[in-house]
């Protein structure tokens, strides 16, 4: 049966540094967690000028896996856990935080050099209490590695991570999470299939869809409810979106700053702990 629309949420302009904005649907004050879906950011398409000098600061995380699905451009990223990569345009990058780590992140030492555009999608996405404490952990999925799923014409979708469409994606992942990524030409249509009981999400990152009979425009993140399996989607423009679908979480959520734990006390700790030196030293 087709999956019924909770909320359609838009996302609204969030300073995340001083110089950086992204576009913010999750959480969202009519909606807060849809965990292990915590928070989803939109960097719009942002020109690098040549010569730029545009890194984020080293800035601590604990308790949960910062994904970044990479649109256009470059990304780079260097944590003091001995992670370092650069990401290309399709590639997705999965880095656990686990007990804690500092890293930076921002455009390529290519792009910052010679200028580009730049434009991202980035997911918090949660883990269960007995691997927040877990050593820290860093994958990529590069594009050609992620096999196409639900082929036919007008339609071009890759799967990251979890099992759909009798596929599997190449990250891993502590609990089952399905996450795609994909185009679709205009009057195109396809049928997705989403595991009841699941937390269902679709992001779009450009275009104009129908979602189960409900206009979304660009920027809007459709929350499904949980019964049922069937979502029908139609592009009436050239469309870009970001399908989600994960096996819930069911323990407490305390997020704030930049880390994801299970309790308040937890995070105040891990606040302190940031403050005290504890997560160490980067250089950028």
């Amino acid at each position: 049966m087709r999956k019924a629309i909770e909320h359609i949420l838009l996302g609204r302009e969030k300073a995340i540094t001083r110089e950086e904005t992204v576009l913010q649907p999750l959480p969202h004050k009519d909606f807060r967690f849809a965990s292990p879906f915590i928070l989803l950011h939109h960097k719009l398409p942002e020109l690098i000028r040549p010569g730029s000098r545009q890194r984020i600061h080293p800035h601590p995380h604990r308790g949960f896996a910062p994904v970044t699905f990479m649109l256009q451009g470059e990304g780079y990223h260097k944590d003091n856990a001995g992670h370092e990569g650069n990401l290309q345009a399709g590639d997705v990058q999965w880095m656990f935080a686990g007990k804690g780590l500092l890293h930076s992140e921002g455009p390529s030492q290519r792009i910052l050099n010679e200028g580009g555009v730049q434009e991202f999608v980035q997911l918090w996405i949660n883990v269960p209490a007995a691997r927040k404490w877990d050593e820290p952990s860093y994958q990529t999925a590069y594009r050609h590695q992620m096999p196409q799923v639900l082929q036919q014409e007008g339609v071009n979708f890759r799967l990251a991570s979890g099992a759909f469409d009798g596929a599997i994606g190449p990250i891993d992942t502590f609990t089952p999470i399905i996450s795609v990524i994909g185009e679709m030409e205009e009057r195109s249509r396809v049928q997705m299939e989403a595991k009841p009981g699941y937390w269902t999400l679709l992001y779009v990152i450009r275009g104009k869809l129908v979602v189960n009979m409900e206009p979304v425009e660009a920027h809007h993140l459709v929350v499904f409810e949980k019964g049922n399996d069937e979502i029908i989607i139609s592009a009436e423009e050239p469309s870009q979106l970001l399908f989600l679908s994960g096996e819930p979480i069911n323990e407490p959520v305390a997020a704030k700053d930049n880390f994801v734990m299970n309790t308040v006390e937890e995070v105040d700790q891990a606040i302190a702990d940031a403050k005290n030196g504890l997560f160490g030293t980067l250089d950028y």
